[in-house]
């Protein structure tokens, strides 16, 4: 019951900035997990970045540790991930996620995460 939106995806070049957004609704989802998740071609789902709905608690990938920065607005119902210096390995399509058995433990597989969004492209030219 669950959806997720996201946007905010387009083209940027190397060492620019894009914030993505992902816009939840239809569910009891406050004590949720959310996470940020890449798919490039030729690789597996990629974790990202995790944020929890009540709390502050957050998980990066070593790939992106000091360069994105999830955040949520809960008043929106949405959760961002900003993302600084982008480089071409980060062109993908990225995904949010759910995880609805969250109680205390942060999840980093894909597998975990029941509800997705439809995806949305970043192009990081180089």
């Amino acid at each position: 019951q669950v959806q997720l939106v996201e946007s905010g995806g387009g083209l940027v070049q190397t060492g620019g900035s894009l914030t993505l957004s992902c816009e939840v609704s239809g569910g009891s989802f406050s004590t949720y997990a959310m996470g940020w998740f890449r798919d490039s071609p030729g690789k597996e789902r990629e974790f990202v970045a995790i944020i929890t709905w009540s709390g502050d608690t957050t998980r990066y990938a070593d790939s992106v540790r000091g360069r994105f920065t999830i955040s949520k607005d809960t008043a929106k119902n949405t959760v961002y991930l900003q993302m600084h210096t982008l480089k071409p390995d980060d062109t993908a399509v990225y995904y949010c996620g759910a995880d609805p058995w969250y109680s205390g433990s942060l999840y980093q597989m894909s597998q975990r995460y029941k509800f997705w969004g439809q995806g949305t492209q970043v192009t990081v030219s180089s």
